[in-house]
This record gives structure tokens, sequence and C-alpha cells, in this order.
């Protein structure tokens, strides 16, 4: 009786499943007025046209809006402020799908007709454009792989366990990483440029030492010469007089 007087992510998935025979029916102005009911108390917008399998779950429940060509398969879990919205206004499949297992945390934007693949997961806050395959997490703005290949997809659903809000306290940040990479290669660079100045430098003082000892060089030779025109200079004037 608690769970059915006080739970709002429940009680929005009872209004959703009556508003949903109705417009299935094609009675779509009265599965409207029930979605609005449904609004209005629980603060939950599903769309009476969305199409939602079996145990889907929203917890905590304020703020979630759910779409009309959504589609949700069974087990999955969404947060507070979860938005499964559409990209365009053309009367078309333009809401995100849901396959089996699926957890989007809190606030995360699943936008246009995408697919976030089994037992995969959305981070708190994301914004998801592009699909997500199978057993992946995302997180971000917009929204990156973080975690791949923690496991094979043969055992993937056995060793998943339940993330709250799609993110494991484990999973790297893909910002930091990104960082830490140019950090490195900055630090490489660094390296490089001060062993390469050494080595100009070095280079500079052989090159200057080698140009004095030539100019050294042809100056003897240029002295030398002059002493030896000016002794011919001065025997060529004795033998005149």
């Amino acid at each position: 009786m608690q769970i059915v007087l006080t739970y709002p992510g429940f009680q929005a998935i009872i209004f959703y499943r009556i508003a949903n025979w109705f417009w299935r029916k094609g009675w779509h102005f009265i599965a409207s007025v029930i979605s609005y009911i449904s609004r209005f108390i629980t603060l939950i917008e599903i769309h009476p046209g969305a199409t939602i399998g079996k145990r889907f779950f929203i917890d905590h429940g304020i703020g979630v809006v759910i779409g009309e060509t959504t589609e949700i398969e069974d087990d999955c879990t969404i947060y507070q402020g979860v938005t499964l919205g559409g990209t365009s206004l053309v009367q078309e499949k333009r809401h995100p799908t849901l396959l089996s297992g699926v957890i989007v945390g809190a606030g995360a934007k699943v936008l246009g007709p995408i697919v976030l693949g089994e037992n995969s997961r959305v981070g708190s806050n994301s914004v998801v454009l592009k699909d997500v395959p199978d057993g992946t997490t995302v997180v971000g703005i917009p929204a990156k792989p973080v975690g791949l290949d923690r496991v094979s997809k043969r055992k993937m659903v056995d060793k998943l366990e339940f993330e709250a809000y799609g993110v494991a306290y484990d999973h790297p940040n893909p910002e930091f990483e990104a960082i830490s990479l140019l950090a490195d290669r900055l630090s490489k660079l660094e390296k490089q440029f001060k062993q390469n100045y050494a080595n100009n430098q070095v280079q500079a003082k052989s090159t200057t030492k080698s140009t004095t000892v030539k100019k050294k060089a042809e100056t003897k030779v240029v002295s030398k010469n002059k002493k030896a025109d000016s002794k011919t200079g001065t025997k060529t004037t004795k033998k005149d007089g």
C-alpha cells in the first residue's frame, strides 16, 4: 500500500498503462487527459504513445520526460530529471530506444532516434547524441564511452552489477585521462626541447672554436705573406741602388 500511495514512479507507470491503452485504441484525447493528470500528480511526464516494457522502474522521478516515439524494453531504470527527447518535429521515429537492462542516471538527456544497447549505462547529467553499444558506460557532454571491454559479451549480463545513477565509482573519467595524456606529452616535448637545446649549445661552441682557430691560422698565413713580401721588396731596392 505504501508503494501505491507514496511512490510517484510507480503511480506514473500505472497512469501510463491506462493512457497507453486508450492511445492504442485511438482515443487520443482521453489518453492525453490521463497523461496530464499523471503529470500533475507525479511531476513525471510519459507520453501515452510511448512503448514501455516490463519491470520498468523510475527512481525518485521528479522531472522525468519520456517522448511519444520512445521505446523502452524490459528491466530498464531511469532516475529523476531524465529526458528521453526528440530532435525533430516530423511525425516519425524521433525519440531514443532503450534495450533491456539500461540504466540512465539522474539529469541525463538522451536525444534523438538513437539506440542504447543492452545493459548500457548513462552517467548522471550526460547528454547522449549517438548510439551506445551493448554493455558500455557513457559519461560527459557530449557523452563518450568509458570502461569498454570490461567483460566479454558472452559473460556481460552475468558480470555487470546494478550501478546506481549509471556509473560505478571506479569508472575512469575521460576528460581527466585526456588531460593526463596531454600533460605527459607536454613533459616529453619539454625534455626533448631541453636536450635539443643542450646539443645545439655544444655544437655552437664547437663551431665557434673551430672558426676562431681557422681565423687565427688565416691571420698567421697573411702575416707571413706580408713579411715575405716586405723582405722581397727590400732586396729589390738594394739591387737597384
